[in-house]
């Protein structure tokens, strides 16, 4: 009996063979439609880690940023504390000025003492009009010279189609941002304060017996976002800055623009939900090569990546992809630690899809003179 089923297992390897070469004939298909229409001004999302984007339209055109403004604001009171020159402990006076701000409140009271970290969560969670004054003055003396601060950090973080006049993002001629800008800030306050980047993911905030709820509704009807920020005003339309976590990858969305409340939460849902279900981000960093080298004291030098290195390709696009080696000259020693050698080149299909640069790992030294000589007439043939 277990030869005849033996026997009958050994016909069945040839069919089941023939089956494996058929499939492996055919070349893997990968469908990325276009992006989905978005209710919106102008948008953009991007992977957090690449950098890279995956839909935008109208990423660069400047707008009135409504209360996406808090996102510097905070970045900067952040910056302080990190600094030494603030703390959370430090006890703010409510000026005439803060109480008597417009727009959405905390309900702060003129005259009192509130705690920094108090203030910095009413503006953050429950986006206070009046919080996000009295931070200004607290940490700049006028909302002014606070503004200052904030083109600073604009600057240094290459947000350069953006300019802010006051803290709460109130309406002011002057004062504008971009999608492509609001990116770049989230990106700096995932990366630079993961410690406070936290708060933006609490969905109410409680101070003086009244607790108001975080305009942010997708805390609450997708579970992988964790922040970041809404705004409106008649002149910005309905805004918000999400970021969220899906099946290893992060990614960063901006919606300016759009015509409501409810609007600017699915056409964010609809963004999101393209970028996850069509992409994928991989890191790379990892990836080393030993590639033969000439006059040194070593016959291979060994290659990879300078740092932590992630590319976003279409999702399951990069287990088959292939991996070549483009030297921007012949290797000969001396070559140092960290010198640019070439370049890195993940192929698909004979296609291009991502050129990364490649430094070397380790020191090459000059070998002896007749190793030298050896290698010299090497290169002649």
């Amino acid at each position: 009996m277990k030869y005849k089923i033996l026997k009958k297992c050994r016909l069945f390897i040839p069919i089941l063979a023939l089956i494996v070469v058929s499939l492996n004939s055919h070349s893997a298909i990968f469908i990325t439609p276009n992006a989905p229409e978005i209710n919106a001004n102008s948008y953009i999302v991007l992977d957090y880690n690449s950098n890279k984007i995956i839909a935008a339209n109208n990423q660069h055109e400047r707008r009135a940023p409504a209360s996406l403004t808090k996102l510097m604001t905070a970045y900067v009171v952040f910056q302080l504390i990190k600094d030494g020159r603030a703390s959370l402990e430090d006890d703010v006076r409510i000026s005439e000025n803060a109480w008597k701000t417009g727009g959405s409140k905390s309900f702060i009271e003129v005259g009192n003492h509130i705690k920094l970290e108090v203030l910095l969560k009413a503006m953050i969670i429950q986006s206070g009009n009046d919080a996000a004054v009295a931070l200004a003055e607290h940490i700049a003396g006028t909302e002014g010279t606070f503004a200052a601060y904030m083109n600073e950090y604009a600057i240094e973080l290459g947000m350069n189609n953006s300019r802010f006049e006051n803290s709460s993002g109130l309406p002011h001629e002057d004062q504008y941002t971009t999608a492509h800008d609001m990116a770049i800030m989230a990106q700096a306050t995932i990366r630079d304060f993961p410690n406070f980047y936290k708060w933006y993911s609490e969905k109410e905030f409680t101070y003086n017996d009244i607790t108001q709820r975080n305009r942010n509704k997708l805390l609450w009807s997708d579970k992988t976002v964790d922040g970041l920020k809404t705004g409106y005003t008649e002149k910005a339309g309905y805004c918000l800055v999400t970021s969220a976590q899906r099946v290893g990858m992060r990614l960063v969305s901006v919606i300016m623009g759009s015509t409501s409340a409810k609007s600017r939460l699915s056409q964010t849902q609809k963004i999101l939900d393209y970028g996850f279900r069509f992409f994928e981000t991989q890191s790379i960093s990892d990836i080393t090569k030993q590639i033969p080298i000439l006059k040194s004291t070593k016959d291979n030098l060994k290659v990879g990546l300078g740092g932590s290195t992630y590319i976003t390709l279409a999702r399951g696009q990069y287990k088959l992809a292939g991996q070549s080696i483009q030297l921007n000259k012949k290797l000969v020693a001396p070559i140092l630690k960290g010198e640019e050698i070439g370049t890195l080149l993940i192929t698909y299909e004979n296609k291009t899809i991502a050129k990364l640069p490649l430094v070397a790992l380790e020191d090459a030294e000059l070998a002896g003179f007749l190793s030298r000589a050896i290698d010299t007439i090497k290169m002649l043939f």
